[in-house]
């Protein structure tokens, strides 16, 4: 009898957050809602569960080791294991700006969120991750981290002045890289979605692609077979972002 596989996405509540959690349960999955807000969380959660998903939120501030352990310790007691982590939650802080003029605060802000908020769930969900048969981590990236197109003056990555955001991305990519060093030998495929700039509260409503295309790319990654890749940022299924 085949087992249920469990996905958790961070920042779920919202935006491609949602999407992605949608798009797993979908297809089959068991998928933890993770939120910092739970009245939002359970929003979300009551319109996922209302379309047929399984879908169970949990209260989860990136940001906060005891909410970390205490989602860790839920899913364990619960679950036993975890297929599928997804580190979509992060943030462009607010005051973020150019390198001449970025506060110190800001700066600190988006790396507390985005880079060590995330490497902090990692840590506290990788036993139960390796307790899984196959388990993906996906880490939600940009092209506003990349160095190709930021550094291109005729891209217009290059007028977007969100130090704190793309630094922090950019070491997030070096994250994934390295973890996917260090997990090779284990059968945990680890990746970066680089979504696009999708119709969102960070991306800007008027912006061309869906929430539902932005997702679909973390998607395809969490669901790879044993011969996928790891260690890259996508952009698309099979097409590297940069």
């Amino acid at each position: 009898m085949e087992t249920t596989k469990i996905a958790l996405v961070t920042g779920a509540n919202k935006g491609i957050g949602k999407e992605i959690a949608r798009q797993l349960g979908e297809a089959g999955f068991t998928v933890l809602a993770g939120s910092r807000d739970v009245q939002r969380g359970e929003l979300a959660v009551k319109e996922l569960v209302a379309e047929g998903l399984d879908v169970v939120g949990i209260q989860l501030e990136v940001t906060d080791a005891a909410s970390v352990r205490a989602a860790a310790g839920r899913v364990a007691a619960e679950y036993g294991r975890l297929d599928v982590l997804v580190n979509n939650a992060a943030i462009i802080p607010a005051g973020d700006d150019a390198v001449s003029r970025i506060e110190a605060d800001v700066l600190r802000s988006a790396f507390e969120t985005n880079v060590l908020g995330l490497v902090g769930v990692t840590q506290a969900f990788l036993p139960l991750l390796r307790t899984a048969e196959a388990a993906r981590i996906v880490n939600l990236s940009t092209s506003l981290a990349s160095f190709e197109q930021v550094g291109d003056p005729e891209s217009r990555m290059s007028t977007v002045l969100t130090l704190g955001y793309n630094a922090s991305k950019a070491a997030v990519n070096m994250v994934t890289v390295m973890l996917a060093n260090e997990l090779r030998t284990t059968g945990i495929l680890v990746n970066g979605a680089d979504p696009g700039n999708c119709a969102t509260d960070m991306g800007g409503w008027t912006a061309a692609r869906t929430p539902a295309q932005g997702a679909a790319v973390a998607v395809g990654l969490a669901t790879l077979g044993p011969d996928g890749p790891t260690g890259h940022v996508y952009a698309e299924e099979g097409r590297l972002a940069w």
